[in-house]
């Protein structure tokens, strides 16, 4: 093995009486490839600022062979000083170099950055790759990146990923980006109660090892030191049942993405035959080739789909490319310049957008989650105890009355997930939830969806959260074009690839529409069968009345003392609640396999 070229030994550092850092010893070797990974407030981002040279230890030694450039991204770059992002990068060469200007023109170039923007106008994403050029600008020996796809869009996400392939020296990453990590590393560095562990393998391997030295440690937990806390065994318990269970959902996924490919309607040039409230109805959105431009750019064009109860659509696409403008017409809440959108019964919806609620500092646990209302918390039409929720959302339920002020950036996300979590809702609108989460939190995400029983729209970068989450996938080119396909973001460029060699090859056909329906479709006849007929003319009006009947159910219900008032009335509306909703979806179900029938027969 090769010395290494930076090293730490003995390193001590504290934060108050706590060690973040206790006799850390680790080495960086020539062009290596490392991930850093570690639980949220591990330590993870203040040890990169020790390898850096950013933070001087308490104690111990940092080595830097001679002649060896490091290079730091920060999470939060900070450009103020700067008249321009161009002057911005230009900083990231020695003063020897700074009259190579070309070089800033070429990343900014690959970066899609205009380097004349002044850094106090620049938005959080120009501000975030100007950062990234910048960082990779000096070429430097040893590269250290903290969370470099935080703000990113995919293609930028997928060039960093290509660029630093081919980079020649070595690097630390610390990222949420399983598939960046997947793609990119060679050996681990788990940060882990102040210690470093190694993994001399790729990240893909890492899982299956930290679940080993979990399962070794709860084999040797009662001759452990008396210093490890309980919250630690909780913690390495819950993450290893978490796993478990996830395995479970993957597979349910798959379920759910075989079926969705029987019923997606291909558009644009490529063809493809592929908890929460109260039931919304069985056809949750409806869009028939809609269309939506901006000035002289068209944003998509031509796109139908439609959104049954329970699928989980993800839109994919660059920045600018209209992901956010598909979401909002698809909602309603844009109106398409050509089709129309048809918008189902009994939605109650609920959206999480990358800005999320605001936190008050002197709030408690227990008053964002109830509101300040006691210790019970309504979650959709259950009442749970909050220390119950917290617990859930991998909270020590002593934390409860901890102040908001005390949480890390991960744990204030993960409050902010169980409070957006806790509200009635059967449609669930997504708008980068992803960006600023540690893994364990995207664990707990990915595992709260999983037990989703309504529908989700999901908007996101992060490839390997797609994968892990949508039965189907929109996406937008950024040519106009948006085409769906089943599965996930690895799906998606599978079929893409497999269309564009389809149309490659029959480019002088015209254009084709297919739809693959798992029920046998009747010969057409033109029309309805009068019987067929009848039944589709009466279903809107049942289906009103039996919504009606049902939300006057779930009101008398909601009443917190007819139980303890009335136990037998609470049974006899309970029970007629459960079969008015059994028959309101058998018509639901009734009237889409009526209307798909009728669209057939045109």
């Amino acid at each position: 093995m090769a010395p290494p070229v930076l090293s730490l030994k003995d390193i001590n550092l504290h934060w108050g009486a706590d060690p973040v850092l206790d006799k850390l010893e680790m080495h960086i070797g020539p062009n290596e490839r490392l991930c850093l990974v570690g639980r949220n407030g591990a330590g993870k981002s203040t040890l990169l600022k020790v390898i850096a040279g950013l933070i001087e230890p308490d104690g111990g030694e940092r080595w830097l062979k001679p002649g060896i450039s490091v290079a730091y991204l920060p999470q939060e770059p900070d450009a103020s000083s700067y008249t321009s992002l161009h002057a911005y990068i230009m900083g990231g060469l020695p003063e020897d170099e700074q009259d190579q200007d070309y070089r800033a023109d070429v990343l900014l170039d690959e970066l899609k950055v205009d380097g004349s923007i002044d850094p106090k106008s620049a938005s959080g994403g120009e501000l975030r790759r100007a950062a990234l050029a910048r960082t990779l600008i000096g070429e430097p020996e040893v590269l250290l990146l903290d969370e470099p796809t935080n703000h990113m869009d995919i293609n930028t996400i997928g060039w960093l990923e290509e660029y630093l392939k081919v980079w020649r020296g070595a690097m630390v990453l610390i990222s949420h980006d399983r598939t960046f990590l997947t793609n990119l590393s060679t050996a681990c560095l788990w940060l882990d109660r102040g210690q470093v562990r190694r993994l001399d393998d790729g990240f893909e391997k890492l899982e299956a090892w930290q679940d080993k030295v979990y399962a070794e440690e709860q084999e040797n937990l009662k001759k452990l030191d008396k210093l490890i806390k309980e919250e630690t065994r909780w913690s390495v318990e819950g993450i290893s049942a978490r796993r478990t269970r996830n395995q479970g959902r993957m597979r349910r996924l798959q379920a759910l993405r075989s079926e969705r490919r029987g019923v997606i309607k291909a558009t644009g040039d490529v063809t493809i035959s592929l908890g929460g409230g109260g039931k919304s109805g069985a056809r949750v959105i409806e869009a028939e080739s809609i269309s939506k431009t901006y000035g002289q750019r068209t944003l998509f064009s031509d796109f139908s789909t439609r959104i049954a109860r329970g699928d989980r659509v993800g839109i994919i696409g660059p920045n600018g490319a209209g992901k956010t403008t598909l979401l909002k017409t698809l909602l309603g809440e844009v109106q398409p310049d050509q089709g129309h959108v048809k918008l189902g019964t009994n939605l109650d919806t609920i959206t999480i957008d990358q800005k999320r609620m605001a936190l008050g500092d002197d709030m408690t646990l227990m008053d964002v989650l109830t509101g300040g209302r006691g210790e019970w918390i309504y979650v959709g039409d259950e009442t749970r105890h909050v220390m119950t929720y917290l617990k859930e959302f991998l909270f020590d339920p002593s934390q409860a009355r901890t102040p908001v002020s005390a949480l890390s950036g991960g744990e204030r996300n993960r409050l902010l997930i169980a409070a957006n979590f806790a509200k009635k809702s059967n449609l669930m609108v997504l708008d980068e939830p992803t960006n600023d989460l540690d893994m364990d939190t995207l664990d707990l995400l990915q595992e709260t969806l999983g037990d989703y029983k309504g529908t989700i729209l999901l908007v996101s970068h992060d490839r390997d959260f797609l994968d892990r989450v949508v039965t189907s996938s929109i996406v937008l080119e950024g040519d106009g074009s948006a085409v769906e396909y089943a599965g996930g973001y690895s799906d998606y460029r599978a079929q893409r690839a497999l269309s564009l060699t389809a149309i490659e090859q029959a480019e002088a056909k015209s254009k084709a529409k297919v739809v693959s329906i798992q029920s046998a479709v009747p010969k057409k006849t033109g029309k309805l069968s009068y019987k067929d007929q009848r039944a589709l003319d009466l279903l809107p009006a049942e289906v009103e009345t039996l919504s009606m009947q049902i939300s006057e159910l779930e009101a008398q219900l909601s009443d917190p003392d007819l139980y303890s008032r009335d136990a037998s009335a609470f049974d006899r509306i309970s029970k007629e609640l459960t079969e008015k909703r059994e028959l309101l979806d058998e018509k639901e179900m009734r009237w889409l396999e009526l209307e798909e029938l009728k669209d057939s027969l045109k």
